[in-house]
């Protein structure tokens, strides 16, 4: 992809994506797409299909407990069709291509994507779920979403399920962040994720040792 594009495409993105969720902003944006580079340049994928559908993958946010966050993947992919077709410098028959990686970048669905473009999306979108900038994330939402921070009958769901919706930010952890390392689609993502998932262990086993020391779990 020649610059000028690559700078026309970051432009639109930058003015469409959300200023009202930090979990979803165009830092989130610049971060996937930094990694999303990384690995298409490891995994030899087409940047025609890549940059765009990291830049618009999340141009329609939805807070994570209403419905409509179920269609906000197919709701973004319809809006990033209408963009790229009204780009003329933009190869029109990569369009649908791009559509279809933000289609099963969504993490919930669990699509495995069918071509290597699909695929270092979705890995670096999901780099995103694990490691310390997900803790970050996890906390930040949560408070979005009125969560508490654990669940206190117990913490680390050694006795109780899991419910949804998600009662507190640490449940999230078992329910999405700690899963994301065997969920990578590349090599190159995997390598990637295994030094995140280490952090998140590290960082739960703290928790468990101050948790510990204040009386809330024995």
């Amino acid at each position: 992809m020649n610059k000028k594009l690559r700078e026309q495409l970051t432009a639109i993105a930058h003015e469409r994506q959300t200023k009202d969720d930090f979990c979803h902003d165009f830092n989130h944006i610049g971060r996937v797409l930094h990694m999303a580079l990384k690995i298409a340049k490891k995994e030899k994928a087409d940047l025609d299909v890549v940059i765009p559908a990291v830049l618009f993958h999340d141009i329609i946010v939805y807070r994570k407990d209403l419905p409509q966050s179920k269609t906000e993947t197919d709701e973004s992919a319809v809006v990033a069709g209408e963009i790229l077709r009204g780009i003329k410098e933009y190869p029109q028959e990569k369009v649908q291509q791009v559509q279809t990686c933000i289609r099963e970048c969504s993490f919930s669905k669990g699509i495995m994507p069918a071509t290597i473009e699909g695929k270092v999306v979705q890995d670096a979108d999901r780099l995103e779920s694990t490691g310390a900038i997900a803790i970050m994330r996890t906390c930040y939402g949560g408070a979005m979403m009125n969560r508490q921070l654990y669940y206190p009958p117990d913490p680390f769901r050694e006795r109780t399920n899991i419910t949804t919706p998600l009662p507190s930010s640490l449940d999230l952890f078992y329910h999405r962040l700690l899963r994301v390392a065997d969920s990578m689609r590349s090599e190159t993502g995997k390598k990637m994720a295994v030094r995140r998932h280490k952090f998140l262990n590290a960082f739960l086993k703290q928790v468990r040792k101050e948790l510990k020391e204040s009386g809330v779990v024995k």
